[in-house]
């Protein structure tokens, strides 16, 4: 097994709870990332997948600092980023990068494509000579499928995919151990997704980045992920190898998750499960199990007690009372 990169423990993340102007009353709390506790290995891709709301892209950006936590502790390659000073936060970002779900809105349109990939160059080794980051971005331009030729150009000249391989280049101009990609291929057309996970793909084992893959599509996942974690309001429900993840689910929102998803054999078996009610507000978590109000399974147990993440087959963890006799998985 690789070294642990990423270590969470307990992280939570609240908006709200302030003082309305001119008011007693508080705004409502959104628990956005509630408790969440996991592992990551070096060169893995942890894909995070979940309902629009469930926090994973919250918590990517938790990881890199990107958002201050509320509580619990983040450790990247053992350096425990809730505890340091600013000045050691800012060294430590060398060692953590980030792939933007927007390739038209995260690159600034008044810079040329050599400016945008400097950038992290001229703040991390600032006595590099022009030349020499002129002939870094042209390396990395090609490490991405682009020609070097482009470099004098601004953003708004290429297509989505083309600036999406310039957000690329960006994120590992600094040689980083970990990458939060949040959802790179959603913004893409269909022809070019497969594309950029391949690209994705290709980097990763050219030079051993880890990435953390949000997405929601779960044919996506499939294809590049090594472990999934799944999120439901704000809290991680099952986690595992990606084979048993889409094979055996332990999980009822797992697999209520997974049988939404388009089936690529019409003929095939997998059974449509159909969830009652909706997603509850983020300000009003349900005691107990947050699923519980949607649950088939749902047992009084559900609303007072909140299911420990813990092992439920060999490398699989789930957040549920009833994962081993789970009826829906039959």
């Amino acid at each position: 097994m690789n070294d642990v990169l990423v270590k969470a423990e307990g992280v939570t993340k609240f908006f709200g709870g302030e003082g309305r102007l001119f008011s007693k009353e508080k705004t409502p709390q959104v628990r956005a990332v509630d408790g969440v506790s996991f592992e990551m290995f070096a060169g893995e891709t942890l894909a995070v997948v979940g309902e629009s709301g469930c926090g994973k892209s919250t918590l990517g950006r938790l990881l890199l600092r990107l958002l201050e936590p509320t509580g619990g502790r983040i450790e990247i390659d053992g350096t425990d980023l809730t505890q340091i000073s600013k000045e050691a936060l800012r060294n430590s970002r060398r060692k953590m990068q980030m792939v933007f779900q927007d390739p038209y809105g995260s690159l600034s349109p008044r810079r040329t494509i050599a400016e945008i990939i400097a950038e992290p160059l001229e703040v991390f080794e600032p006595s590099m000579s022009s030349r020499a980051r002129r002939e870094r971005v042209a390396d990395l331009l090609e490490q991405v499928g682009l020609s070097p030729d482009i470099m004098d150009r601004r953003p708004r000249q290429f297509s989505g995919g083309q600036r999406q391989r310039i957000g690329i280049a960006r994120a590992i101009a600094l040689n980083p151990a970990l990458i939060v990609a949040d959802e790179p291929v959603s913004a893409l057309d269909v022809s070019v997704q497969a594309q950029i996970v391949n690209l994705l793909q290709d980097l990763q084992q050219d030079k051993g980045f880890s990435y953390f893959f949000v997405a929601h599509d779960l044919a996506v996942v499939r294809h590049i992920a090594d472990r999934v974690m799944v999120m439901y309001l704000g809290r991680v429900v099952e986690i595992g190898p990606k084979s048993k993840i889409y094979a055996a689910p332990q999980h009822p929102y797992t697999q209520a998750l997974l049988s939404a998803a388009p089936e690529p054999d019409p003929e095939g078996n997998t059974k449509r499960i159909i969830l009652q009610g909706d997603v509850p507000s983020p300000t009003k978590v349900p005691s107990g199990c947050s699923f519980r109000t949607r649950c088939p399974l749902a047992q009084p147990i559900c609303s007072s007690e909140r299911p420990e993440l813990r092992q439920v087959a060999e490398g699989q963890l789930a957040a549920c009372h009833f994962a081993e006799t789970n009826p829906i998985r039959q």
